[in-house]
């Protein structure tokens, strides 16, 4: 590994940037911080191995299209369409709240496996 270094006063310091973060959405981000919290070992073997960015990325890649799919899927089967959100907003939106929060804990249990 090649260093380069700059001088500050009178001493050469390495320039050393941290890895970036991984560009992540809701899932991500819980699913990194659960790393971090209660999986120290297995995220810093990620984190100085280079692979933690890549993994979280595909974490929340995976827990979104399920998420997704789930939310589609659950709205078709009760009926919570265009012509429902047209005739009693409210209706609609209480039904898109449950089922978004049945799809959340979802994939919190089945792809985050908090």
């Amino acid at each position: 590994m090649e260093l380069e270094y700059r001088k500050e006063g009178d001493y050469y310091l390495p320039n050393l940037l941290p890895p970036d973060s991984p560009r992540v959405g809701k899932f991500g981000r819980m699913y990194l911080r659960h790393l971090r919290e209660d999986k120290e070992g297995i995220y810093t073997g990620m984190l100085l191995k280079g692979t933690l960015k890549e993994h979280v990325e595909t974490i929340d890649r995976d827990a979104q299209d399920l998420y997704e799919t789930i939310v589609r899927n659950q709205a078709k089967q009760y009926g919570v369409n265009e012509e429902l959100k047209a005739r009693d907003q409210m209706e609609w939106v209480r039904w898109m709240n449950a089922i978004r929060l049945v799809a959340e804990e979802v994939v919190i249990k089945e792809v985050l496996q908090l």
